[in-house]
């Protein structure tokens, strides 16, 4: 299918440095990325994924990636807001390749002007996706009442359909019913609680479920508790992980490009004079920086590619997977702090890009899979399972 714009199509030069430099102001404003967002749904960007004939670029995840990579060296809160709704256009996509058009639904909103977002995460629930705290009741009509708390759901202001689950525990054997929620639906509740250490542009404020109805035909999976091997499990985990891995590919890059520029402005009194980009030791933390980068920038494209190929990695999909979001956000906090070491003092002081780069990367060590989900991943594909 013909790809009418290419990322640099969509995401120019200009509307690139608008958003770096409406960066600070979000940041020290603690304010939903609300300009940026608006730009990039005017562009088209929220439907890129979408096949041509629904108004999109028929982008399938390695270019997908490619740009939340790019729109995340510049505004890296921005597009981790953002991130939420592509992850469910990714889910759609990938299912629709492989047959499964369980969430056509999806596109056809998408493609109306719906927003959508991410109601998983729950704190307490390491397990993620195979099982749940928020109740899900079955009523005679087929719809079902959410009772929950989700956090961490990016978009809060500007959101129309929640994507949501919960456990049914009134039929025979508990189940995990996925389904999408309308903003105006009562029983929803969205306080002003995202007070962060970074990422504060995507105002992802926790939402309060009391009752909040999802009507049946907006119920799209029942699945049994626990892991199962459906494709809407692989489309979540494969979309979540390689978009929101891009974003941190972004900010590691913009990282090293801050350690790579910012020793020239730096003079040694003790080496006469000579800039600190000539210092053998600064070189080196610079080149470790870069190397880090290139080995990420080939993960990302090989597994986003496999991704739009249809390559069939069987049961190692998930260890890949894991490891390029969890790289991910290893390299790019690691990158900005060898910025922080190359570039001296000033850094320091609040406002910079630097410091506040230092902070978003921070958001990484939160997301799934985190470090001990990924490395129990890995293990047990390696090894197998822990013997009880």
């Amino acid at each position: 299918m013909t790809q009418l714009k290419t990322i640099t199509d969509v995401l120019d030069s200009q509307m690139l440095e608008r958003f770096r430099a409406r960066a600070t102001n979000y940041d020290s404003e603690n304010t939903f990325c609300n300009d940026d967002f608006n730009e990039l749904k005017e562009a088209g960007y929220l439907k890129a994924m979408l096949p041509v004939e629904l108004g999109g670029f028929g982008w399938g995840m390695e270019t997908m990636t490619g740009a939340q990579r790019l729109l995340g060296s510049y505004a890296p809160a921005t597009a981790l807001a953002v991130n939420m709704h592509l992850v469910w256009t990714g889910v759609a996509t990938l299912l629709a390749a492989r047959g499964d058009g369980r969430l056509k639904m999806v596109l056809d909103w998408v493609a109306a002007g719906e927003v959508m977002a991410f109601g998983v995460s729950e704190a307490g629930n390491d397990e993620v996706l195979f099982d749940s705290v928020t109740s899900a009741i079955r009523a005679e009509d087929g719809s079902y009442a959410y009772t929950g708390v989700k956090v961490f759901t990016s978009l809060a202001p500007v959101w129309t359909k929640l994507g949501v689950f919960g456990k049914d525990t009134g039929a025979e054997a508990p189940t995990l019913v996925h389904g999408f929620l309308d903003r105006d639906t009562p029983g929803i509740e969205i306080p002003e609680n995202w007070n962060t250490l970074g990422m504060r542009a995507t105002q992802s404020n926790t939402t309060i479920l009391t009752g909040a109805r999802v009507p049946a035909e907006q119920i799209h999976t029942v699945l049994p508790v626990g892991p199962v091997a459906d494709p809407l499990v692989f489309g979540i985990f494969a979309s979540f992980l390689s978009l929101t891995a891009s974003v941190y590919v972004g900010l590691a890059e913009r990282g090293m490009q801050l350690a790579a520029a910012n020793p020239a402005n730096r003079k040694s009194l003790k080496n006469a004079g000579r800039s600190y980009d000539q210092d053998p030791d600064i070189r080196w933390q610079v080149a470790e920086a870069g190397m880090m980068v290139l080995q990420l920038d080939a993960m990302l494209r090989m597994t986003t590619r496999d991704l739009d190929d249809l390559i069939d990695h069987g049961p190692a999909w998930f260890p890949r997977l894991v490891t390029l979001r969890t790289q991910a956000g290893d390299t790019a906090r690691a990158c900005v702090e060898v910025a922080a070491k190359v570039s001296g003092g000033g850094q320091y002081f609040r406002g910079s890009e630097l410091e506040r780069l230092y902070r978003d990367a921070l958001a990484s060590l939160y997301h799934p899979s985190n470090a001990e989900s990924a490395h129990s991943t890995v293990a047990s594909w390696l090894l197998g399972p822990v013997e009880s």
